[in-house]
């Protein structure tokens, strides 16, 4: 695992399981979501101002490797890793932990720049890219 230098806490409510009792797999993308984008605020970075400015950061691939469920009621921790940042986009890499530390599930996600009107790749502005390039 890269050393992963924020991370974001999660429990488990009963809404967030399957009959099965455990967590069902989409909401582990919801998880890594939720971090990203408590990651971004930390940074001092908003999405709803860089919607405001026609600016978004959208998914553009995801793979995730699911290892080892969680279920109801357990604490969690879910990393936040930039493994590359380029012009236009940024990969990540996530990972969700549990109270133990194991890892229960890994993903790398691809997110895009884009200019909102068009849905195409746009640089990634100048005063975000230097806190994001700082934040690696």
């Amino acid at each position: 695992m890269l050393d992963a230098n924020f991370y974001w806490p999660v429990r488990i409510y009963y809404e967030d399981t399957d009959a099965g009792g455990i967590v069902y797999n989409a909401n582990y993308l919801k998880f890594m979501e939720r971090a990203r984008t408590e990651w971004l605020r930390s940074k001092g970075i908003e999405q709803d101002r860089l919607l405001e400015e026609g600016v978004a950061f959208v998914v553009r691939r995801i793979e995730l490797d699911l290892r080892k469920p969680a279920r109801f009621n357990d604490a969690l921790k879910v990393t936040v890793t930039v493994k590359m940042l380029k012009r236009a986009s940024i990969v990540f890499e996530q990972e969700i932990l549990d109270d133990a530390g194991l890892s229960l599930a890994r993903g790398e996600v691809l997110i895009a720049c884009v200019q909102i009107a068009q849905m195409k790749p746009f640089a990634i502005p100048e005063p975000l890219m230097g806190v994001l390039s700082g934040a690696r």
